[in-house]
This record gives structure tokens, sequence and C-alpha cells, in this order.
């Protein structure tokens, strides 16, 4: 049955404001996967600031994405959005959404997850599940940058990350991009330090859902 114009203005301001909590809403607190946390981009592996204290560490172990609990969001009630279904106004289904959040949440788990022995070919071949073809070599390029590489080697470092999808920050047809709060683990000659940085992570829809750009949270546009 077609609402009065003046209920469908009602009815859109209400869809707008449960899409600004979109992220939090569906995907809930509990969305995390991985062991530990993250420096900043574009290069991958390099060098958190702070002091460290002397510590060791074996090369932590990678969880592949398919040991990563699969998601669903809730269902959506009529409870919930005052007896309509939010996802018929959104360019993706429900199970897009969970394939696409756990898509960032297995590339959060291994983005900062890596160790002074790896080789860049090692550290992206760990991504190539749930990154573009073009992002996993974008990944390499990083890895194997000439200071970012030597200076991993120098320190030893051996570092394990994980993710939180904190919110959706934009979306649109075939892409949702998610805030994820990355925490990194890093144990280097001088120490261990734990950092979280939050990342605007980009999830693409083709074959399967995977990630194909990742950047500081609120850094240009979306």
């Amino acid at each position: 049955m077609e609402l009065p114009n003046g209920q469908q203005r009602l009815l859109f301001a209400v869809v707008v404001l449960l899409l600004a909590g979109l992220g939090v809403y569906v995907l809930g607190p509990g969305m995390r996967h991985g062991q530990a946390a993250a420096p900043p981009r574009p290069s991958p592996r390099p060098s958190p600031s702070g002091s460290h204290a002397a510590a060791t560490s074996p090369p932590p172990t990678t969880v592949p994405p398919s040991a990563v609990p699969p998601y669903t969001p809730p269902p959506v009630t009529p409870a919930s959005a005052g007896g309509v279904n939010i996802y018929q106004w959104l360019p993706f289904s429900q199970q897009d959404l969970a394939d696409a959040a756990q898509a960032a949440l297995a590339f959060a788990a291994d983005y900062d997850t890596y160790s002074y022995t790896e080789t860049p070919p090692v550290y992206a071949r760990k991504m190539a599940s749930v990154v573009t073809s073009e992002f996993d070599a974008t990944m390499e390029n990083d890895y194997a940058t000439l200071d970012v590489a030597a200076q991993r080697s120098a320190q030893k470092q051996v570092s394990a990350s994980s993710g939180v999808i904190v919110s959706i920050s934009s979306f649109g047809a075939g892409e949702i991009t998610f805030v994820v709060d990355i925490t990194a683990r890093l144990t280097t000659t001088k120490g261990t330090t734990t950092s979280t940085h939050s990342y605007d992570v980009t999830v693409v829809s083709g074959a399967s859902w995977q990630v194909n750009n990742i950047q500081l949270a609120g850094v240009g546009n979306q």
C-alpha cells in the first residue's frame, strides 16, 4: 500500500537516521577477528612510534580466513525499522553485508601480522583470498619498500594484528566501506608495544567480496 507523501518523507528521514548507525546496529560490537594491532599506511609493516623494552617473540601464527567464524547480521524485524525492511533501500542484501564484513575482518587479521623473516610474496600471499589481485600487488610492494624492509629486519620486527568493525562509513552498488579499528602487537629488539589505528577498509563485490583499499579513517572522500 502506497503511503501519502508526508508519511513517505517521514519514513525516508527515519531510514537515513537508521543508516547512519547501520554499522553499529547491524554488525554489533562483537565483530572482531585476529590477535593484535597496526602501524599506519601506506607502508604496511613499518615502524610504529614509541619506546620498546627488550623482549623476544616467535613469529605469530596467522589465522586463515577460513577459520574466521561466519557472521550473519541479525534480521531486520518490524520493531527495528518501523514495520519495514531497510534492506529494500540498500544496494546490498543482508548476506552481502555479512560476507563483506567477513572479508574486512580476515584482511585486518593479516594486514599487520608478519615477521621480519617473511619475504614480500609470503606476506602478500596470506591475504590473496580476501583482497583483489591489484590490491594484493600493492600490499606486496608496500611491504618491500626499501627503508621499511631495512628497519623491519634491523629491529627483528614481529607483529600480530586483529580488527574490530566500528561502523560503515559509506556504501554504494557493489561497494561497502567499513571503519575498522586494527590493533597490532609489535615485538622488536627494543621490546613490545601495542597500538590501535582506525582505517577505512573498502570491500567490493565480484566473484566474492574482497578488499581493494585501505586508508586512515576520515582521509579523503569516500
